[in-house]
């Protein structure tokens, strides 16, 4: 059970770090500072960023859920 509880929690924190790069920059990070940063008014959201939302909480729900059930796991086991 450990086993497959680190696995699912490999695969989705691979999936998590793609899921999050494929995101929409949203400005005010460390390149506006430099003035390399174009605002663009966020008003907005294409459906395909929605939808890219959705499955960004899903993956980090099936995350967080891993981490709390290896810890319960790790620690009955010992």
């Amino acid at each position: 059970m450990i086993i497959a509880f680190s696995v699912l929690l490999t695969l989705s924190s691979l999936l998590m770090i793609v899921l999050v790069l494929m995101h929409k920059g949203r400005g005010g990070g460390l390149s506006d500072m430099f003035g390399g940063g174009v605002s663009s008014s966020l008003s907005g959201s294409s459906v395909a960023e929605r939808n890219l939302d959705r499955i960004t909480i899903g993956v980090a729900v099936v995350w967080a859920v891993c981490i709390f059930a290896l810890g319960l796991l790790l620690k009955v086991s010992n």
